[in-house]
């Protein structure tokens, strides 16, 4: 795998998950937005929270520039690392995308290029300056396939030719992972929405999803991506944050995925909306047991997945695999 995951301390890891209680572990799979090093200090000194997605506002360099102590990324990691019981640091998550500082064309207009060499270019440059400012993780490439010109995200792709956008998918994650960790999204069929309406439903026979959606999606994990996001949409009526089939045995068990399965913002907390959730400690089972091991901007993981565990309705192998993730 392309970047700092080389080579990683499997011993360490081991050590981690032996030493964790259930509910720090649950903690490694909790995600909110834009944390606070004086309103989440507690959550955070507790191990209640692994990583962050900082969605606007400041990161790191405009507080250093104006001779500041410490940037509210900064501060909060020097609360994981010297405060919390097992000091696991903090993992900070940004959508950058075609920049950070410095921005370049949109991935769209990349892929007009056909430039695998510059695709992989622009997207180290961003992650070299992204990780200057506290960030480790970045949302992107998106290689969602988009057959209506409506969709509003198409912007954000890299075209609807599915062995262009597989090879710069690629390209994306070997630039970004020289610095920090890339995630493939959005997993999968989301730009297939029909009548191009965001979030809607998606009807897609296996033929064509194998072929074209889930194609960019294979050259990313192939180029060593670090992440998968889910999508927000259902495929054939079952929501992706839900997909068993999908996620857990097509993505993890078929294709050897090791990494990390992701949750779109709040999309675990979605499954009630769609109405295959009663409430959300069902939409956390749900979840987990389909294989999304971090929880995005919602309280599901946060609130329901250690009583899910103790109750039985989740079996611990599964917690321990997200979290070794």
């Amino acid at each position: 795998m392309a970047g700092p995951w080389t080579g990683v301390d499997e011993a360490l890891i081991d050590d981690l998950l032996a030493r964790m209680t259930l509910a720090e572990k649950v903690g490694q799979c909790v995600q909110p937005a834009n944390l606070d090093p004086v309103a989440d200090h507690d959550r955070i000194a507790a191990g209640a929270v692994g990583s962050a997605l900082y969605a606007s506002g400041p990161l790191g360099g405009a507080e250093r520039d104006a001779g500041m102590d410490a940037s509210p990324v900064e501060a909060c990691q020097r609360i994981a690392r010297t405060q919390s019981r097992l000091g696991i640091p903090l993992v900070f998550g940004r959508d950058v995308i075609h920049g950070h500082r410095t921005v370049c064309p949109i991935p769209l207009g990349l892929a007009a290029t056909w430039d695998e060499d510059l695709v992989g270019a622009v997207c180290e440059l961003a992650a070299a300056e992204a990780v200057e400012d506290g960030v480790g993780w970045t949302f992107a490439p998106m290689v969602d396939i988009s057959e209506d010109p409506r969709w509003g995200r198409v912007a954000e792709g890299f075209g609807e030719a599915p062995a262009l956008s597989g090879r710069l998918a690629a390209a994306a994650v070997e630039g970004f992972q020289r610095h920090v960790a890339a995630t493939a999204k959005h997993f999968v069929g989301y730009g297939l929405a029909s009548g191009g309406r965001d979030y809607d439903t998606v009807q897609v026979g296996e033929n064509t999803l194998r072929n074209l959606h889930l194609r960019p999606f294979r050259a990313a994990v192939d180029a060593g991506v670090a992440a998968v996001m889910a999508a927000f949409n259902d495929v054939d009526g079952v929501p992706m944050h839900a997909h068993r089939r999908l996620i857990r045995e097509v993505l993890k068990q078929e294709w050897g995925f090791d990494g990390v399965v992701v949750s779109d913002w709040a999309g675990v907390a979605q499954l009630v909306d769609h109405g295959v959730a009663a409430d959300l400690r069902d939409a956390a089972r749900q979840a987990m047991l389909a294989g999304v091991d971090v929880d995005m901007a919602s309280d599901a993981y946060a609130d329901h997945l250690a009583g899910l565990v103790e109750d039985g309705d989740v079996p611990l192998d599964l917690l321990d695999d997200a979290v070794r993730r």
